[in-house]
């Protein structure tokens, strides 16, 4: 990447999405040619930059005046590297996007939030809406954000008013894009986080892409009485109930109301608190992707677990 070029911040679905290509044929375009040249993310997911966006661009142009796959492979790939000395010559940035990166974005919400400045860390999340996907915000910029929070907090490196703050700021943009989610036709879950359990924002993020996904959500957040749950439930049986928790704890002494939720409706645990044995004891699914991934991965039309 040139030195001034625009990071590397797209998610190859994000990448398919802007540029109208699957995200199957970029993958082989990016193996059989090296048209595309990603980056790895702390977390390992391969980031694609607005160069690569771009040579997909002049590809699909060179296919539409007839070249052949490696011949316009080829020619997008040659037009880029003489853009990029021109530029260089120029002392011009070749970028066309001026994105500022997730990483910097990152770290200019933390700062902003850290200071209690909710107008500034407003405009770091409205610019990342205006560029990038819902998906790809939540996934790589809020809920590493949160999860640093919270090792902050463990480590004593950020106050109560602090922590709360930042929470409070994300749960409500969060809870905006929620707006009307338990509308519609499609297939209904039913979220909330178990007894005792408060902290809901990975669950809330979690509702939000599957809505985008077809989904009718009915939410009922932190700490949620089991009796009421399962009163509700089998009132009005939902196609999918995902109960969260962050300690293993929490499910302590729940395994027979679990197992009964669990036959009147499918069922799938999440959260750090939640593993295996405890979904194999009560006849549930358990959910391991972090909650925007998770979220994809269930097909609209799914009606069971």
């Amino acid at each position: 990447m040139a030195a001034n070029e625009s990071p590397a911040v797209l998610r190859i679905g994000e990448l398919s999405r802007r540029i109208g290509v699957s995200d199957h044929v970029l993958r082989a375009w990016e193996r059989r040619y090296g048209l595309l040249q990603p980056v790895r993310s702390g977390g390992g997911f391969r980031l694609y930059s607005e160069a690569d966006l771009r040579r997909v661009q002049r590809m699909q142009d060179q296919l539409a005046q007839g070249l052949s796959a490696a011949e316009a492979a080829r020619v997008a790939i040659d037009a880029e590297q003489k853009a990029q000395t021109e530029a260089a010559d120029r002392g011009k940035q070749p970028s066309e996007a001026g994105l500022d990166g997730l990483a910097g974005a990152a770290r200019t919400l933390a700062t902003a939030l850290d200071e209690l400045d909710e107008p500034a860390a407003q405009a770091v999340i409205d610019h990342l809406l205006s560029m990038l996907t819902v998906e790809t915000v939540i996934r790589d910029v809020l809920m590493p954000y949160l999860g640093e929070l919270g090792d902050r907090w463990a480590r004593g490196a950020v106050s109560v008013v602090q922590e709360h703050f930042a929470s409070n700021v994300i749960r409500g943009r969060l809870a905006g894009l929620a707006r009307g989610w338990g509308h519609g036709h499609g297939p209904r879950a039913l979220l909330a986080c178990l007894p005792a359990e408060q902290h809901e924002l990975a669950l809330l993020a979690f509702g939000v892409v599957l809505n985008r996904n077809g989904w009718r959500i009915s939410y009922l957040g932190a700490d949620t009485p089991l009796d009421e749950l399962t009163k509700a439930t089998t009132a009005a049986p939902p196609d999918l109930i995902v109960l969260a928790a962050t300690t293993p704890e929490r499910f302590d002494g729940l395994t027979e109301q679990l197992s009964r939720l669990a036959r009147i409706a499918p069922l799938a645990i999440a959260g750090a608190g939640a593993n295996q044995k405890t979904a194999d004891a009560i006849g549930a699914r358990l959910l391991t992707e972090d909650p925007v991934t998770t979220a994809e991965q269930m097909p609209a039309a799914e009606t069971g677990v």
